[in-house]
């Protein structure tokens, strides 16, 4: 029963082409949006990456070296994100991982990670922080980014404040529309 709750509070696969249209890039804009944290020879990780919105865009920015674990809980948005790259140059800078109802699974150490409109689909978030803390490598950067209407004020700031009991630190809050933002590193 209760999977059946999990599931229903994250975006469904059939959402996936509003997750990734024109009128999102000009307001979303990956490139202005992530390019000042990421550079070549970075492993980064795009946990909840629907189908690949911002891993198709940081692999770009990865011109040299470098590499994009795209990470869903549902394989029908991988499969997606993986008819895009097919035959591409990104399929060599892009890692399909498919993740668990309660672990994102990977044990690598990443360099940043981008957690877009997802913490909020999570039931058990300080496991998510958990988990993120111990694949983040020093000074990396965890970006996460919330919508406004479906994310209160209070609940962010408590998000927020969970993260720094677990031992990150608050290093920005940018701006961004329609959406509440943080970037976290380890203290």
């Amino acid at each position: 029963m209760e999977t059946k709750k999990k599931r229903q509070m994250v975006c469904p696969v059939q959402m996936a082409g509003l997750l990734d249209n024109r009128l999102r890039r000009l307001i979303q804009n990956p490139k202005k949006l992530l390019e000042p944290y990421i550079q070549d020879g970075m492993t980064i990780l795009d946990v909840g990456c629907g189908p690949g919105f911002f891993s198709i865009e940081m692999a770009k920015m990865l011109t040299h070296t470098g590499k994009v674990i795209a990470a869903d809980l549902q394989e029908g948005m991988l499969d997606i994100v993986k008819r895009k790259i097919l035959g591409t140059e990104l399929e060599a800078r892009i890692e399909l991982h498919k993740c668990a109802e309660d672990k994102i699974g990977i044990s690598e150490k990443v360099d940043f990670v981008i957690a877009f409109y997802m913490v909020h689909e999570v039931s058990n978030q300080e496991s998510l922080f958990r988990e993120l803390k111990s694949i983040l490598k020093p000074n990396g950067k965890i970006y996460i980014i919330e919508p406004k209407f479906h994310v209160s004020k209070n609940s962010f700031e408590k998000m927020k404040d969970k993260t720094t009991e677990l031992g990150f630190q608050i290093a920005e809050t940018p701006k961004f529309v329609f959406s509440r933002a943080v970037v976290l590193t380890i203290n």
